[in-house]
């Protein structure tokens, strides 16, 4: 058991979608082809399941669970971690989940801060995390910062102090914010034992010249030999090879956001892209347009058509 907390977690790892069916149930036969795709096509051997891209608020707790257990088993031997996020608005959601996902065979769990009823305080926030860590104590343990979803105002820097003597098994974050003062502070604080990973993959660049570790994203899911690129580029000290790269991917995220870029339309675009029959998000997001899907889509297959030769 040692050995899983242990583990620092780096590189890129693939935020997840969840396979649905036309009716909107999971599509769990999808995820062993999903995740021979991401190993063998995209050279990715991390994945964040149930997540923002995954839609995991979206799923009800059982839902949650067969998925989790299934990207572990399908997962076993291909796939290097296997990060499950378990945070709910429920805190006794939230403590099952994680429960479950160390039961299930996870290499780590993560909790984003609940948004309906928000902390005032970063102790909020920690204690809240602390009561669900210690369900899972064999398991790695990650703070899920995205403020732009949560609607929090309080710095990922405030959260973590002090986090380690609250969580021995605390270790590291998913800072998915623009604000990389903050992220710097975070890296700033890191044990040496923690993974700093950022997500917010249109200026990774910068945040690997602040110190993130690696990077957890939903483009990495199609982008991932480009972004491997960029990573290797970098730890090579080629950076102008590596801001090529990073402007290779705002040149089509750019103009997939002034269309509506959001977790709807990556979808459908793994869907086009992969040959993976993702299905359609859960209500109340709703498909995206074809047309829309494939004008981005054919962007993107030029750009990585570019990045080979």
């Amino acid at each position: 058991m040692a050995s899983l907390i242990n583990r620092k977690l780096t590189g890129l790892v693939a935020a997840t979608f969840t396979p649905l069916t036309a009716q909107g149930e999971p599509n769990l036969p999808v995820i062993g082809p999903y995740v021979d795709y991401l190993v063998e096509k995209q050279g990715v051997l991390n994945v964040f399941v149930n997540g923002t891209t995954g839609e995991g608020v979206s799923l009800c707790t059982e839902e949650r669970k067969r998925l989790t257990e299934e990207w572990c088993r399908r997962g076993k031997g291909k796939l290097n971690q296997v990060i499950v996020h378990v945070g709910c608005y429920s805190l006794k959601d939230s403590q099952e989940l994680a429960r479950h996902a160390a039961e299930a065979g996870a290499d780590g769990i993560a909790v984003i801060a609940p948004s309906f009823f928000k902390s005032a305080t970063a102790d909020g926030i920690r204690r809240f995390l602390q009561e669900i860590a210690a369900e899972a104590p064999t398991l790695p343990f990650y703070y899920y910062h995205i403020p732009a979803v949560t609607g929090l105002s309080l710095r990922a820097r405030d959260v973590l102090e002090g986090i380690d003597a609250l969580i021995p098994t605390f270790r590291g974050l998913k800072f998915s914010g623009s604000d990389l003062m903050d992220f710097g502070q975070c890296v700033s604080y890191a044990k040496p034992h923690w993974s700093l990973l950022y997500g917010v993959d249109e200026q990774l660049l910068a945040a690997l010249s602040m110190g993130a570790d690696g990077a957890v994203g939903s483009t990495f899911n199609y982008l991932g030999p480009l972004v491997s690129g960029l990573l290797t580029a970098y730890g090579k000290g080629n950076v102008s090879q590596a801001r090529t790269l990073q402007l290779q991917m705002q040149e089509f995220l750019c103009p997939a956001v002034k269309q509506g870029f959001d977790v709807a339309m990556n979808k459908q675009l793994m869907s086009t892209l992969s040959g993976l029959p993702l299905g359609p998000p859960r209500l109340p997001l709703l498909p995206c347009p074809a047309q829309l899907t494939l004008s981005v889509a054919e962007r993107i297959q030029q750009v990585s058509r570019e990045h080979r030769s």
